[in-house]
């Protein structure tokens, strides 16, 4: 069957963008599509309409056979990246897309999207009680306490998820900022990035990149998510149980970065159901601020060494884990010699050519 055959029966336009949240749908938990889904959107993109993106895709599929890519809308190239990565990951798809029928694409995407609802909500009820561990003074409790069941008090109405929920560049310690967060005199945007996302909680307004998404807090949540909660505080392991493990899943992705920097957000604030409705934690817009930076091509040598930072942290023997060579070890000294005689003789070559 030509695509031309397939792609008749999905809608002719695309009234919305793909890479919002859609509604929640219910699912067969037995089909290995929502088990999918689970991994897809923690680690390639997790705020995302599978409905509207399988059917988008499969329409611009047949429009770039006149239409290159680089002539979409930025938000359409991206949704496509998207879109083509969930090809990738999932062999047999695009041939199951491309020969179903409308109401199959709709019931595809409509299991991937709970799969990723499903672990988005799993991980969020999971975290909201660990990261008061985390966060504690070490060998003291939290004052006044915080309860692990309730988010009431959380936010900017306590003084510590409160510091660490102040955007970067602003003085938590000074009362007139600390009372106007409060209150909401200061609105907080989901591009106006918390602190707690920097090591060490310090933002250097001359370089900030400085210390950017390796904080402690960061790297306990996502061993949490991925390798298991008791790997947060020892070495990481392979564990049956780990997602990472589950899913053949070796190295960091920056799109599973900026989904456990949205969780921990929430996590820390006082709202109390995750939707992309909620204007007081905006975590949409926080999630696709984080996207935008991994993927402007001007901070890709940024991006690499943080990728490799991270890779360290969780995947420590995974090849990703770049390190150095040891500057006195053989293979060091082989290098050296082999790129020294490389030289020589490239300089003999040109003398000979002059």
């Amino acid at each position: 069957m030509t695509t031309g055959d397939t792609t008749s029966s999905v809608p002719s336009k695309r009234a919305t963008s793909a890479l919002q949240m859609g509604p929640r749908k219910k699912g067969s938990l037995s089909d290995p599509l929502i088990s999918h889904g689970h991994h897809f959107g923690r680690t390639v993109f997790a705020l995302c309409n599978y409905p509207s993106l399988l059917t988008n895709g499969i329409l611009r599929l047949e429009q770039m056979e006149e239409t290159p890519l680089e002539d979409f809308s930025a938000e359409e190239r991206r949704e496509h990246r998207v879109f083509e990565q969930l090809l990738d990951s999932y062999p047999g798809l695009l041939e199951r897309l491309r020969n179903g029928s409308e109401e199959e694409i709709l019931h595809v995407g409509e299991l991937i999207g709970k799969g990723a609802s499903g672990a988005r909500g799993d991980d969020t009820k999971s975290l909201k009680p660990a990261i008061l561990d985390w966060i504690s003074p070490k060998g003291a409790a939290i004052q006044p306490p915080l309860h692990r069941n309730s988010k009431i008090d959380r936010g900017f109405n306590h003084e510590l998820t409160g510091s660490l929920l102040c955007p970067a560049g602003l003085n938590w310690h000074d009362a007139e900022t600390r009372e106007n967060l409060r209150s909401g005199e200061i609105l907080v945007c989901g591009d106006q990035w918390p602190v707690f996302l920097y090591a060490h909680h310090t933002y250097d307004a001359e370089d900030p990149w400085c210390g950017l998404l390796r904080s402690r807090l960061l790297t306990c949540a996502y061993k949490h998510v991925f390798t298991s909660p008791s790997s947060v505080d020892k070495d990481p392991k392979a564990t049956r149980s780990g997602n990472a493990r589950l899913h053949g899943m070796n190295r960091v992705t920056v799109a599973s970065i900026a989904y456990i920097a949205t969780q921990v957000r929430f996590a820390l604030s006082s709202s109390s159901v995750f939707s992309r409705t909620d204007t007081s934690t905006d975590s949409e817009t926080f999630y696709h601020s984080l996207l935008d930076l991994f993927e402007d091509p001007d901070e890709s040598k940024e991006v690499d060494e943080l990728l490799t930072w991270w890779n360290r942290q969780v995947f420590p023997t995974s090849s990703a884990a770049k390190r150095p060579i040891s500057a006195n070890s053989a293979l060091s000294k082989i290098r050296i010699k082999r790129l020294a005689a490389k030289n020589t003789s490239d300089s003999n070559v040109t003398v000979a050519s002059t």
